[in-house]
């Protein structure tokens, strides 16, 4: 299966399917029993580095530290994943994702729903990253929230972006191609 530059592939299925392991072979974290995973011609496993500098993978867990504030997590996020955002970036992808006034405040003490926005804020800083693998993206969000989330989703499939996401929800993306379908 190919995904083109500007679509999104929407991975459906039971519980237990197999969607997560599918986006984790996606990611190269797994490695497929058949078939490869190739990225721009390339097979992932052959050219890992430069497949990890153009993806951004958020899993279904939120994967906060509960010790470390907002912007400290998110900092953590972006580290690890080789993005540089200055500290007013951050600050703005939060205030985007509705967490304005909680920069500091401790993961432990936030609600399912704005843990994810935290994870989440990390896509506002991601734009120039080509590809998005999401794992249950909608997960514990309010309207509000998905509203954001598929206005962030419309504009990177707009700048010619990859995403590929798994959700139990059905995707109203405002404008676009209606998303491929993959059924497990």
């Amino acid at each position: 299966m190919q995904v083109p530059a500007g679509r999104l592939l929407h991975v459906a299925g039971a519980n237990g399917a197999g969607k997560t392991s599918l986006l984790r072979i996606v990611c190269g974290l797994l490695s497929p029993s058949q078939g490869e995973v190739c990225w721009r011609q390339q097979p992932v496993a052959r050219a890992r580095d430069e497949f990890n500098r153009e993806l951004v993978y958020l899993g279904h867990a939120a994967a906060l530290k509960d010790d470390l504030s907002c912007i400290e997590n998110l900092a953590s996020a972006c580290q690890l994943t080789g993005l540089a955002p200055t500290r007013a970036q951050m600050l703005e992808a939060l205030a985007f994702a509705g967490l304005a006034g909680r920069e500091k405040s401790a993961a432990r003490v936030l609600s399912q729903g704005q843990r994810r926005r935290v994870a989440l804020a990390r896509l506002m800083l991601a734009t120039s990253v080509p590809l998005w693998v999401l794992d249950e993206p909608f997960n514990a969000l309010d309207a509000v929230a998905t509203q954001w989330l598929q206005g962030l989703l419309a504009a990177h499939l707009a700048r010619a972006g990859v995403v590929v996401l798994t959700s139990h929800q059905g995707l109203a993306l405002p404008q676009g191609e209606p998303p491929l379908v993959l059924q497990l």
